[in-house]
């Protein structure tokens, strides 16, 4: 299954820069700030930043945990470096081990479980929302369609933010914008580890975004058929797709539609977007 119909990846992308850049103007702000994971969604974003603001406004922070690997650090500078933006390197171990010794008692985490993860997101949002008071920055938000379809991600973590760039993209998309990205210009932006990697929000030991959902080559052509297309899941299974796939995807978006009403205005480039008129830019 593919999207149908496609975006013209080029107008996506020159919207995009046209409306951060509005945003920015309207607020007056000039400088932004985002997290560097070193996956494709946070590079998307920053390059789209650079494209809009400059890279002298554009902010990252690195916040790796022990869960981190190796090169999702290395990954993001070279993205930094390429873009030429500036970064600080923000370790988050300490800051999560502490949180977890005063929360023992209180909350019984010593056990494995969905709150150990989201906690590590909601420090790396309160830095990220620090420095963007520090600095009078706004900060980007990088969650994708997908993820918020579904709902993988964390409200008032990797979900906060002024504006969320990518949020009317599915996960494919993003590879084809980021794909595009790189032909703009005369050198790599977007690393190609960071195009080739699986995806993962390296919350707990060698975590992948499989772990919790479909692949997004699958999950994405039923998202864009229930959302843009407008299909009921009969019709979805009724074009050939496995009835429990779509199943899944259902009971993924229901529960996330509690997430989706709390979220910052999303940058639009569709004609379904996720959120309500008034949070659309």
């Amino acid at each position: 299954m593919i999207l149908e119909p496609s975006l013209d990846i080029s107008a996506v992308h020159d919207l995009l820069v046209d409306k951060i850049r509005n945003y920015f103007a309207s607020a007056g702000k000039k400088k932004a700030v985002l997290g560097l994971s070193g996956g494709i969604d946070s590079a998307i974003v920053a390059a789209l930043g650079v494209d809009a603001l400059g890279a002298e406004n554009v902010h990252g922070i690195l916040m790796p945990s022990e869960y981190s690997s190796l090169s999702s650090v290395t990954d993001s500078i070279e993205l930094a470096n390429n873009l030429g933006i500036s970064y600080d390197i923000v370790p988050i171990e300490k800051i999560y081990k502490r949180a977890m010794i005063e929360m023992f008692r209180f909350f019984e985490l010593g056990k494995w479980s969905v709150a150990q993860e989201n906690l590590q997101a909601r420090l790396r949002g309160t830095i990220l929302m620090t420095w963007s008071n520090r600095f009078d920055a706004l900060l980007l938000n990088t969650s994708n369609k997908s993820e918020l379809f579904t709902g993988y991600g964390t409200l008032y973590g990797d979900l906060c933010g002024a504006i969320m760039v990518i949020a009317d993209l599915y996960k494919v998309q993003v590879y084809e914008l980021s794909d595009y990205e790189n032909a703009l210009h005369d050198h790599e932006v977007i690393p190609e580890a960071i195009l080739a990697k699986a995806p993962s929000a390296e919350l707990r030991p060698n975590q992948k975004d499989t772990d919790s959902l479909p692949p997004y080559d699958q999950l994405d052509p039923v998202l864009h058929a229930l959302c843009e297309e407008e299909l009921s899941p009969e019709q979805v299974v009724a074009g050939g797709v496995d009835k429990a796939l779509v199943d899944r995807v259902v009971r993924l978006k229901k529960g996330a539609a509690f997430k989706v009403m709390q979220i910052p205005p999303v940058l639009t480039v569709g004609s379904h977007p996720i959120v309500p008129a008034f949070k659309q830019i």
